[in-house]
């Protein structure tokens, strides 16, 4: 019985899976769409959200190094991620390469972990979008009431408390409209957010390009500030608490990875779109770090629209460019909701089509090729706690689970060296074991140094995991149905040899 929780799918298996004749989803993607995916998932609530409130509750003006921290993380890893969706086309990321490396039971782990990454994560991002586009509204004299676009509960330094709001209507609003276009194809979400992607990025240079002129070097002053004796609040605490928070920023890679079965040439375009993508936006993210806490004092940016807030603080002069910032903000964010939607439902479809979740799950629409029932229920769920939780917790949650999907995907790639020596890889991470093992390491620290909440409310979303698989998906596994299956014809053989004549 524990022998069976680790049977893993080969790779023949899995090729066969990502054939043309055996895939349900539509190859419609290139190199440039999925390096366009990475940087329309990675550049957004990271620059936009996360780094004024990570800036404000845990690193100050240090935040840049949390960022150096979680960017190294990211690209060790990232050439783990790198080297598997070269061997393996096939939707699901680092839950399908944990299939083909440490077998299924560690497969589930990894994959329920994905699904609070990114149920989380277009949650979180959803609650950022409309505290810009709030923002945005109240620039024309529309106030629209707190009672329907903010969190009903509050979580910072003071602990939980009531805000008095009903419920983020605008983000739910944003969940939806994504959704939908997910559910009309792979091939027009992705033209979609190559145009947000150009609009975005471009938005985000001209704020460090007229920024730059307004820093106060006073406001990094201290750089690092004092650590107030609880771990994660300022000092080198705070720093590596930060690289934890912010390391959410960063899924976008691994997003990229879920969309493998839908690219036109996996092996050779997903390395790619993974490392490209990783390196454009770690030079954003430092850059709008140092400029935005430059700008103004870290203090005051525990906000849903930071960026708002510096570009609102450096006066008249920069009044122009705060309309432009802010619906590049509104648009770069949608592009981000899209993305992590994407990579949900495809993680739900693939866990479905291995027999793992409910068999509707790994239905694709008739007519779109998409696989729409995952997307409406992740969108459903998404928009719920979008609707009701503050951003801060939300990104916690979806930072803990990256991390540890980045560990087990590095801890892969060593495992495969040793099973799978002579498979064919399109790329190939250098120096193994060290840089897998680095990337663990440096992963774990960042783990350990969220808070412990964070730690609790990890176990309690695998604990719900457990039930699912064992009163579950351990029944309807197809692996292990393919096991038995073999297993009895080799006994009816065993038992009925051939008869041979001399």
């Amino acid at each position: 019985m524990i022998k069976d929780l680790f049977i893993r799918k080969t790779l023949a298996q899995l090729e066969i899976q990502a054939d043309g004749d055996h895939n349900s989803l539509k190859r419609h993607l290139t190199a440039m769409n999925l390096v366009l995916l990475g940087i329309g998932c990675v550049i957004g609530a990271g620059i936009f959200v996360l780094t004024g409130t990570a800036a404000a509750i845990h690193a100050g003006p240090a935040i840049a190094i949390s960022f150096v921290i979680s960017a190294f993380g990211c690209m060790l890893a990232g050439l783990s991620y790198a080297e598997f969706a070269s061997m393996i086309p096939v939707s699901g990321s680092a839950y399908t390469y944990g299939y083909a490396t440490m077998g299924e039971f560690i497969a589930w782990i990894i994959g329920w972990d994905l699904i609070l990454e990114y149920l989380f994560g277009s949650a979180t991002v959803a609650v950022g979008w409309s505290g810009y586009v709030v923002s945005m509204f109240s620039d024309f004299g529309i106030e629209i009431p707190p009672a329907i676009c903010q969190s009903p509960f509050v979580f910072d330094t003071n602990g939980w408390h009531l805000s008095g709001a009903i419920i983020n209507f605008p983000a739910i609003f944003i969940i939806a409209v994504m959704a939908t276009l997910l559910v009309i194809g792979i091939k027009e979400s992705a033209k979609f957010n190559n145009i947000i992607v150009l609009i975005k990025v471009f938005v985000i240079l001209l704020f460090i390009g007229f920024g730059i002129s307004h820093i106060d070097v006073q406001n990094w002053q201290p750089f690092i500030p004092e650590n107030t004796g609880v771990w994660g609040q300022f000092g080198w605490s705070g720093i590596l608490t930060g690289a934890g928070v912010v390391f959410f920023a960063y899924i976008g890679f691994d997003a990229v990875s879920t969309a493998s079965q839908e690219a036109i040439n996996p092996k050779r375009d997903m390395p790619i779109g993974i490392l490209v993508s990783l390196a454009v936006c770690t030079v954003l993210y430092i850059a709008v770090s140092l400029t935005m806490t430059g700008i103004v004092n870290y203090k005051e940016l525990n906000v849903a629209a930071p960026i708002a807030v510096a570009i609102d603080s450096a006066g008249k002069s920069l009044l122009w460019l705060r309309p432009i910032i802010k619906v590049g903000a509104i648009a770069g964010l949608s592009s981000v909701v899209l993305v992590l939607l994407m990579g949900q439902s495809r993680v739900f479809f693939t866990m479905a089509s291995d027999g793992l979740l409910w068999e509707s799950f790994a239905k694709t629409h008739s007519k779109f090729k998409t696989p729409h029932i995952t997307t409406i229920v992740t969108a459903c769920f998404a928009a719920f706690f979008a609707g009701v939780f503050p951003i801060g917790l939300l990104g916690e949650l979806v930072s803990i689970g990256t991390l540890l999907a980045f560990i087990i995907v590095s801890i892969g790639v060593i495992i495969l060296r040793k099973s799978e020596p002579d498979a064919k890889r399109g790329f190939r991470t250098p120096w193994v074991p060290l840089v897998p093992i680095l990337g663990a390491i440096i992963c774990f620290v960042q783990m350990i140094s969220l808070p412990s909440d964070t730690w609790i409310r990890l176990a309690g979303w695998m604990l719900i995991g457990f039930i699912i698989y064992f009163t579950y998906g351990i029944k309807h596994s197809h692996a292990r149905k393919n096991r038995k299956a073999q297993g009895k014809e080799f006994q009816f053989i065993r038992e009925n040899p051939p008869n041979r004549t001399s």
